[in-house]
């Protein structure tokens, strides 16, 4: 079982950053790969970056590739997402998310077991 909180989202303008953290509880967090999904008004969630097990792995959307950083520190059973460069379309409830590490649907809510309960980042024009 693994519980996660995520935090540090907020308003700010374009072209601003802004660090996410997920704090997880378990005491298995490191043999899982941790991911960050996003969910806008209207929309499905959807895929923003993963990190596997080991940090080790990273995948991203095409859309953040080089502004957004995902990493993890195990030993503080942490995952952070740095994004820089936000636009307007980055606005969303940004979602932490635990899985398996090696599955296909890595990129779909389906290839995660726990969330968190999310955290709201909006960038304004």
């Amino acid at each position: 079982q693994v519980q996660l909180v995520e935090s540090g989202g907020g308003l700010v303008q374009a072209g601003d950053s802004l660090r996410l953290s997920c704090a997880a509880s378990g005491r298995t967090f490191s043999s899982y790969a941790m991911g960050w999904f996003r969910q806008a008004p209207g929309k499905e969630r959807e895929f923003v970056t993963r990190i596997s097990w080991s940090g080790g792995v990273t995948q991203y959307q095409d859309s953040v590739k080089g502004r957004f950083t995902i990493s993890r520190d195990n030993a503080k059973n942490m995952v952070y997402l740095q994004m820089n460069s936000l636009k307007p379309e980055d606005t969303a409830v940004y979602y932490c998310a635990a899985g398996l590490n090696y599955v296909s649907d890595y990129d779909r809510p389906t290839g995660y077991n726990y969330w968190g309960q999310g955290t709201q980042v909006t960038v304004s024009a």
